[in-house]
């Protein structure tokens, strides 16, 4: 087949790790794939070298109206001079302008949408046309249940849900949590809500052995480290930053924690259970958690509650017999997420269209 995939960067992201893994993966399947991104940054994820690499502008375009007719222009023009079977887009924006960009042209159009419908498509206005739009397409991905139920049963009659993938070097050892920390790992931005899983944590140190470790790295750094200073928890609470091996992190802990109060499908929690971390999650929209941790396969929370995150925090923390028990769930349920996995069904969805 022959395969153009749309972006707009392929910089840090969940999604632009994904499709960046996909398309690679394709190439190396014997497919002809193509790549577009709306535009280049100084870091970004690496492509298999059977891949073709496109990108529209070499930075942003200010101004919302010429930045769209500009992308939707330059996107037609690389989907006819490739003339792929199947488009794929990732993303709010780049599905919207792949809608435009394919009409009147012969390949079929396969859209992803990647995170909470309700926050990736808010509004009256963008709510009407994702529902109005997307019916024009092929096929449509998403990654849970939730997020489907938003879109009208034309939609949902013709789309797939697929899990992310997790690399395969999370899932090269059987580990069982034998550290005392716990860990979580995400961008340190207000989504994320770092802050109440601090201040949870802060209810139970002096309960329980282990740290609590947070790697990553962005703008609220400053802000944690002060909320971690005026709970005088220094030394019980450490912001770690980036790490270059996430699978070492989360090896020498004992439990890892999502605090989201939204996400898709969350990598971190993803790899977390592919180690064979006992995990503890926020059952955030739009189910990503919820979708992989019920079942007994982990912990799940109501959202911004300081008190029940806590309660689950110390429990697990304390009971070697239960951190066993989803430690062999988690790496049961991860096998859904192994790349070899994932692949066949996207490319056995994408080949039926």
């Amino acid at each position: 087949m022959r395969l153009l995939f749309y972006i707009n960067n392929i910089n840090h992201g969940g999604a632009e790790r994904v499709i960046s893994n996909l398309v690679t993966q394709f190439s190396q399947n014997g497919h002809e794939v193509t790549l577009v991104t709306s535009f280049r940054t100084e870091w970004e994820y690496q492509l298999g070298e059977k891949v073709s690499r496109v990108s529209l502008f070499n930075s942003k375009i200010k101004g919302a109206v010429k930045r769209n007719f500009l992308l939707v222009k330059g996107l037609r023009k690389q989907i006819k001079e490739f003339n792929p079977d199947v488009v794929v887009s990732f993303m709010a924006e780049p599905n919207f302008r792949s809608i435009i960009a394919t009409r009147g042209l012969k390949c079929k159009l396969l859209l992803s949408v990647r995170s909470d419908p309700n926050k990736e498509y808010g509004g009256k206005i963008l709510s009407f046309l994702a529902k109005a739009l997307f019916k024009k397409a092929d096929g449509i991905v998403f990654q849970t249940e939730d997020a489907k139920s938003w879109f009208p049963k034309k939609i949902q009659q013709k789309s797939k849900i697929i899990y992310n993938q997790v690399d395969d070097k999370f899932f090269e050892n059987e580990v069982l949590p034998s550290g005392k920390d716990i860990v979580t790992a995400g961008r340190l931005t207000s989504v994320k809500r770092h802050d109440l899983l601090i201040k949870a944590f802060s209810k139970i140190y002096d309960k329980i052995d282990g740290n609590l470790v947070i790697y990553g790295d962005g703008p609220l750094k400053n802000e944690l480290q002060t909320l971690i200073d005026d709970l005088n928890l220094n030394g019980r609470v450490v912001l770690a930053g980036q790490t270059s091996d996430v699978v070492l992190a989360y090896k020498n802990a004992g439990v890892f924690v999502l605090s989201s109060k939204v996400e898709g499908m969350p990598n971190a929690l993803l790899e977390a259970m592919a180690v064979g971390l006992p995990c503890i999650s926020t059952d955030c929209p739009c189910g990503g958690p919820k979708a992989v941790l019920s079942g007994g396969n982990g912990v799940l929370v109501p959202i911004n509650n300081v008190d029940a995150l806590a309660d689950a925090m110390l429990t697990l923390s304390n009971d070697d017999a239960l951190k066993l028990k989803y430690s062999l769930k988690a790496k049961e349920k991860a096998k859904e997420f192994s790349p070899s996995v994932v692949y066949k069904e996207w490319e056995g969805y994408i080949s039926n269209l």
